[in-house]
């Protein structure tokens, strides 16, 4: 009997992680950290941290060995370095979204983790950021245990916090590189009619003389839309592009259209159109995951610019918007 053989993918996601990492531990992980503190007045900052940390913490702190700020911050550190919000809000382990949402009113500081900039709004506010901080911390340390607290230890509960972080950037990258392929795949069919275009819009006019809008948007990701009147708009085709490879996620992100479709629907757009990145999709389900899905198309195949899914594509697009053939 012949040996079965495998195929394992390459790691390629894992590469790019690694890659990544390597650029955030400089910029906001315990090396970023240790990098500002070498700069700076020890005592100024040992005075913050006897002014903002209980004195229970630090002796726990200090019976392992390890310094304050590696689990407080202090306004000194944040204002030297204010990239090393990102250090404690991993380290505690909120994500970017639950961090700086609504419920906890700190979207004024998401600056200072993406562009290391102070204002005159947060800067007035950090003080306060590290207390409430601080009371976090103190929680933190509480739950974990003393006995297990270590340098290495806080770093791993920065990276759990940052994996799923990571992996959430790259679906966005590979969602916003496939509305891409689609964007520059309608450019190609509707270019002897493009009036205008930028990286957002294109504009084209059709055989009947009415001007026609393709464009990118969020929900959904590329509309078509018919200009009637100043501000009035024929909508014509609202397509989905979920650029995620993964085949086990197929149904949610069926499921995500379906969403944007019901929406579109309400809209008016005459066509909903759900385009993949697995080409091993079984249409009948996912019609009936979405049912207001008109049409089904995979990425690998409408991006090609050739084969009978494109020709489909291609002659839809092309009847729809009432280009000449």
């Amino acid at each position: 009997m012949k040996p079965k053989s495998f195929r394992i993918p390459s790691p390629d996601l894992q590469i790019d992680f690694s890659i990544a990492l390597v650029q955030i531990r400089r910029e906001c992980l315990q090396e970023a950290l240790c990098k500002t503190i070498k700069d700076m007045d020890i005592a100024g900052l040992d005075k913050e941290l006897a002014d903002f940390v209980p004195k229970k913490d630090m002796a726990i702190l200090a019976s392992r060995g390890l310094r304050g700020e590696l689990l407080f911050p202090v306004p000194c550190l944040l204002t030297r370095n204010p990239k090393l919000l990102a250090y404690y809000r991993l380290l505690y382990g909120f994500s970017q979204k639950a961090f700086y949402g609504a419920e906890f009113g700190l979207a004024i500081f998401k600056p200072m983790e993406d562009r290391g900039l102070i204002s005159k709004s947060n800067g007035e506010s950090i003080p306060s950021l590290c207390h409430a901080l601080s009371e976090c911390a103190s929680s933190l340390l509480k739950g974990v245990g003393e006995e297990r607290l270590t340098k290495e230890f806080m770093d791993d509960l920065s990276l759990l916090t940052l994996g799923p972080q990571l992996r959430g950037g790259a679906n966005v990258r590979k969602g916003t590189a496939g509305i891409v392929r689609i964007f520059e795949s309608i450019t190609g069919i509707v270019r002897e009619s493009v009036v205008s275009s930028n990286r957002q819009c294109i504009e084209i006019k059709n055989a009947a003389g009415r001007r026609v809008l393709i464009e990118f948007s969020s929900d959904p990701d590329i509309m078509i839309r018919e200009v009637m009147a100043e501000k009035r708009y024929r909508n014509i085709i609202a397509m989905e592009i979920k650029g995620g490879t993964d085949f086990s996620n197929i149904h949610n992100r069926i499921g995500e259209a379906e969403k944007s479709h019901q929406k579109a629907r309400q809209a008016g757009f005459v066509e909903c159109w759900t385009i993949v990145n697995v080409d091993k999709i079984d249409i009948d389900m996912a019609h009936r995951e979405s049912p207001s899905t008109n049409r089904f198309y995979r990425i690998s195949q409408t991006a090609s610019g050739a084969g009978e899914e494109f020709k489909d594509f291609r002659s839809r697009i092309i009847a729809l918007t009432g280009i000449p053939g």
